[in-house]
């Protein structure tokens, strides 16, 4: 089955940074290896907006600023569970920037997240309190985009809770998932594919969009 792309549809293109790419301080495994499929598919669609790991130096969400705790490990905070992170894509840092491959100029918009020091940010639509919202569900409605096609990074974290939010707005949502790596952390790539498929968020390839 084909998707045949509207005039109402976007492309979401998740934090494709260089700090979740091989080299970076959280990289996730083969991450690069999207940007070649993410630059062919973004050529298919009039609207594209990307979005951008934001943090400030010693944010709440890095093991660093939790002294005696490790990466990957999980703390419970205001608004719940919380991994503990590497510290990545810190402002103004070469790890925050867009990988130098990825080449989509026709994107109207960069969506900023993660940058409140006190919470982390995986949506694109809500910080992870799941109430402070980002503003892009209201840019996509004034702008009559109804259909979001998420790609990026990781499937299992960025990926995966812009797509649930975005169907909890209200939107039709596909993921593109060979547009997508994940970070595997405790089966959490197949957890997500557990999630999507019970919210009926489909999961397809590029070759699928048209």
């Amino acid at each position: 089955m084909t998707d045949k792309i509207a005039d109402s549809d976007v492309l979401l293109v998740v934090d494709v940074q260089n700090d979740f790419c091989p080299g970076g301080n959280l990289a996730v495994p083969g991450g690069d290896e999207v940007v070649p499929t993410i630059n062919q598919l973004s050529t298919r669609f009039k609207h594209v907006v990307l979005t951008q790991d934001w943090h400030p130096t010693g944010h709440g969400s890095f093991a660093s600023a939790n002294p005696g705790r490790q990466p990957f490990e999980t703390i419970t905070v205001s608004y719940g569970p919380q991994v503990l992170w590497p510290d990545h894509c810190v402002q103004g840092t070469k790890g925050a920037e867009f990988h130098p491959a990825l080449q989509v100029p026709h994107a109207e918009l960069i969506i900023r997240k993660g940058y409140r020091r006190e919470i982390d940010s995986y949506s694109a639509f809500y910080e992870n309190d799941r109430t402070t919202p980002t503003g892009l569900a209201g840019y996509l409605r004034e702008r009559g985009l109804k259909r979001v096609f998420l790609a990026g990074l990781a499937f299992d974290f960025c990926v995966r809770y812009s797509a649930e939010d975005a169907s909890r707005l209200g939107f039709e949502v596909v993921v593109i998932e060979d547009a997508c790596r994940g970070i595997d952390i405790d089966a959490s790539v197949e957890a997500t594919r557990r999630r999507l498929s019970e919210l009926g968020i489909p999961c397809t390839g590029a070759h699928a969009i048209a």
